[in-house]
């Protein structure tokens, strides 16, 4: 038998006042997955999550964290779940062993056993610096790693990471998601949002959300297929001047999505026979490349083109 959702959520909505901040969303994340939230600011993915850790009572539907519902509240979720919000979660003028003896303290958390997730975290995160650190002295990947190892002190079956990455180097990033894929061969379930497209593209699946609802929802090459179900070409002008052709371009038939990327255009159409039709009047100097879709093309056409 195939082993229960990690989570399951059925048509979960929460209101402020007059405002749906999560209108009717639906989903199920597995055991051991990677799953990504992906939207412009104001979306809804921080307030969805907030939800799913015990933090926030919806208006309505249902959501089952680790088979826990909200009936106690979010008493039983907030045991089985780790969170690690978009602001940086320790205090810089503690050490990094009060830091995480307060983190120890407000799970209460028996000695012993913080001593030895402290250890078992530590050598996860690589982390070798004597626990009489000051955090605001520690590099920013360094801090961003100790904070998820206080979100995982009480050894939590599902771990929620808000914007995990954001404002730290591209190194630190990429060591970042290391750990992550190592969490989850550990059998942990990790939920993450995430600003950047190449680590949306290391998530096992990806919810999209727009204006606190649901759009899409499946693995980077099942969204980039649904999004664009044609070719797409990149044109680069190569010095010539690019108006007149992408005002005519814009009106051609069988266009799905035209959009800048620094110099050059992406094209996307519903099939070649509309693309060689559409570039067929390219300028002699321009050039058009067939490439593959990214997760910025299917974020742009998805949520960008619906508000434009």
């Amino acid at each position: 038998m195939n082993a229960a959702p990690a989570l399951e959520v059925k048509r979960l909505s929460i209101k402020f006042g007059d405002f749906t901040a999560v209108d009717d969303v639906s989903f199920a994340v597995n055991q051991g997955e990677i799953f990504g939230f992906l939207g412009a600011n104001g979306a809804g993915k921080t307030t969805t999550i907030r939800m799913l850790c015990g933090l926030l009572t919806p208006t309505s539907g249902s959501a089952l964290v680790g088979g826990l519902g909200f009936g106690d509240g979010g008493l039983g979720i907030k045991k089985i779940v780790g969170y690690m919000s978009q602001k940086f979660t320790l205090y810089n003028d503690l050490t990094v062993g009060e830091n995480l003896d307060f983190a120890a303290g407000l799970r209460k958390l028996a000695p012993a056993f913080a001593k030895k997730r402290r250890h078992e975290l530590f050598e996860l995160i690589g982390f070798n610096k004597p626990l009489s650190s000051k955090v605001s002295q520690l590099p920013g990947g360094i801090k961003q790693e100790l904070a998820l190892a206080a979100a995982m002190l009480h050894d939590p079956e599902i771990i929620f990471l808000d914007e995990p990455t954001s404002g730290v180097a591209p190194a630190s990033r990429a060591r970042f998601w290391g750990l992550i894929r190592r969490i989850t061969g550990l059998g942990k379930t990790v939920i993450v949002t995430t600003h950047y497209m190449d680590e949306a593209e290391q998530c096992g699946r990806i919810a999209l959300m727009r204006t606190g609802r649901l759009i899409a929802l499946g693995s980077p090459e099942e969204l980039k297929r649904s999004a664009f179900p044609g070719p797409m070409a990149e044109l680069d002008f190569k010095g010539a001047e690019p108006k007149p052709f992408i005002s005519a371009l814009e009106k051609a038939a069988g266009l799905l999505e035209l959009s800048p990327h620094g110099m050059r255009w992406h094209a996307a159409f519903a099939d070649k026979a509309a693309m060689d039709a559409a570039l067929a009047g390219l300028p002699p100097s321009a050039a058009a490349a067939l490439i593959q879709p990214s997760l910025e093309d299917v974020f742009i056409r998805l949520v960008e083109g619906a508000e434009r």
